[in-house]
């Protein structure tokens, strides 16, 4: 059995709604990436974490179809369970940051995988959208208040994995941010929240609350 660990990542202010997280403290349990995508299968969340070494903070995420050399929600809620102020992914090295009850990383948006950025009218708009076919990885957006930086947010992974919706997208926020170039408060899915800006050196950070779930060994799930 493999003993997981389950986040909600980007909170809203109430502590409600965030997006899920499984983590796998003990990567070197899972070492295989075809059993790493598996469980990841079949715990079912948009992305789970494999650490590989807790001190460094090298971490490997996965969703139940792909391994991610970036991702911000698994950034953000491993740094605040490991207590780091840095990660090594694939992709690179990420800063931590702590201020006001928020973990936030920063990372470079060439980091994140494509996302297509689809702007809407209105909040209104964007909240009446229907899931779209699979096909298509689309971050539906739209100006809540445009002088106050406030943002309405859904994303469509469309992957066909299960994952039709997923509640709070940290790399979609930050290649969001990197085209505005602004600071925002992104209220994504039923009331995540996520909060950005630009970063010196062509850095965006995004951050945001994180609330424990707890350990849990799935019955018949990965094993080592």
């Amino acid at each position: 059995m493999t003993d997981y660990e389950v986040l909600r990542v980007f909170c809203g202010p109430d502590g409600r709604h965030g997006n899920e997280l499984g983590v796998v403290r003990a990567g070197a349990a899972v070492p295989e990436r075809a059993d790493r995508r598996r469980l990841a299968r079949e715990l079912g969340f948009s992305e789970t974490v494999f650490v590989d070494d807790p001190e460094r903070g090298e971490i490997d995420i996965h969703t139940p179809t792909l391994r991610l050399p970036f991702a911000g929600h698994p950034c953000v809620g491993v740094a605040w369970l490991l207590g780091l102020d840095r990660l090594v992914t694939a992709a690179g090295e990420v800063g931590v940051r702590r201020a006001g009850g928020l973990t936030l990383i920063e990372a470079r948006p060439e980091w994140a995988p494509p996302r297509t950025l689809r702007q809407y009218g209105s909040a209104a708009e964007v909240e009446a959208l229907e899931v779209p076919p699979p096909g298509e990885w689309v971050y539906a957006w739209a100006w809540q208040d445009e002088a106050a930086g406030t943002v309405r947010a859904r994303a469509f992974p469309g992957r066909g994995d299960g994952i039709d919706e997923d509640e709070a997208t940290g790399a979609a926020a930050l290649l969001l941010t990197a085209r505005l170039g602004r600071a925002l408060t992104v209220t994504q899915g039923a009331g995540s929240q996520l909060l950005t800006g630009p970063r010196p050196g062509g850095l965006v950070e995004v951050g945001g609350r994180v609330v424990p779930g707890r350990a849990q060994r799935p019955g018949g799930v990965g094993s080592a």
